[in-house]
């Protein structure tokens, strides 16, 4: 493989003058320049990354830790982390957890050892010991969809979007509003969005019966539990549920069909996150689109900013949030 030093033996220039060209940085000549690129286009030259690495002390690599890599909000985050990175030369490396939260603190340590130059984590369950863990590795770091005090955060509205959601349903008539939501370990998810159910129930007046407040995880057939331990359990049916994800909502609704009930008729339903497949169930979900491509953009911008600074620095950034009224209700 051709070196910098024989380059510079072909172009008759320093190696000072080829280092310069290839990095585009320092004054260099057109007439030196010229001889460089044709010199670098004839022997189809290729810069060591891994050589540039050492002199940049930069591997233009970021770590992107995600909780469940075949969702499509996971797909719709890269997106946007990927627009912004891209433009700056930078790659992605993708970490899965599946919902492990180990394994977030497994991913941390191996991508510290990639030397990658900064990680956007898109964090369910926030712990000490992730906390902890976080602190200690002192390179650029962005979390998405969940606070950590003293660093760069990419957070949605989850209560306020919740409350908005619920609010809905009561102006569409429903008094008896079951919910389905996920452990609240996962703050953002889990409780900050039951918290938005509770508060609009109440302050509507309307009463929440133990029931109606189911606990499922990250998927459809969770939903379709819950939607039946609802149905068997409670003496006073509602008129319609509120499910903190599509996936728990369209779960509840196919259980709701096969039971040979209407939707919305004899039951209505909203979810959360505007999946695509929400748009195309029968009928069509009511939802609310929390713009992750847009938080995919606003998490890699962030973290670029505190690469330039060469620190962490606490910022929070919300992303709005959109309420699209479906045929579902």
């Amino acid at each position: 493989m051709l070196t910098i030093k024989e380059i510079a033996e072909r172009a008759n220039v320093s190696r000072t003058t080829v280092s310069r060209v290839l990095n585009n940085s320092g004054y260099v000549s057109e007439e030196a320049k010229r001889r460089v690129l044709k010199v670098i286009e004839e022997t189809g030259y290729i810069p060591s990354e891994n050589a540039k690495s050492l002199r940049t002390k930069k591997t233009k690599v970021i770590g992107v830790i995600l909780p469940k890599i075949s969702t499509e909000t996971s797909s719709r985050l890269v997106k946007g982390i990927d627009e912004i990175l891209a433009k700056g030369g930078y790659q992605i490396l993708l970490a899965n957890t599946n919902l492990k939260p180990e394994k977030e603190i497994e991913y941390l340590k191996l991508l510290k050892s990639r030397h990658v130059d900064g990680i956007i984590l898109s964090a369910t369950n926030v712990n000490r010991s992730l906390i902890e863990e976080i602190y200690q590795l002192k390179i650029p770091f962005v979390t998405v969809g969940q606070y950590i005090s003293g660093l760069a955060n990419v957070v949605f509205d989850d209560y306020q979007a919740a409350k908005d959601m619920v609010q809905l349903l009561i102006k569409k008539g429903h008094k008896r509003i079951a919910f389905i939501g996920v452990d609240e370990s996962d703050r953002a998810v889990g409780y900050l969005r039951k918290n938005g159910y509770y508060d609009a129930m109440k302050e509507a007046g309307l009463p929440v019966e133990d029931s109606w407040v189911q606990k499922g995880v990250f998927n459809s057939e969770s939903g379709y539990e819950s939607m039946k331990e609802i149905i068997e359990i409670s003496d006073n049916r509602p008129t319609a549920v509120a499910a903190v994800t599509d996936r728990l909502a369209i779960g509840a609704m196919q259980f709701i069909q096969q039971m040979g009930l209407s939707i919305p008729e004899d039951m209505a339903f909203a979810g959360m996150g505007a999946s695509e497949l929400s748009r195309y169930i029968t009928p069509s979900l009511t939802t609310i689109d929390f713009s992750m491509e847009d938080a995919g953009r606003e998490a890699a911008a962030l973290l670029l900013e505190q690469i330039s600074r060469e620190m962490n620095q606490e910022e929070i950034r919300t992303i709005n949030y959109r309420l699209l009224e479906r045929a579902s209700i």
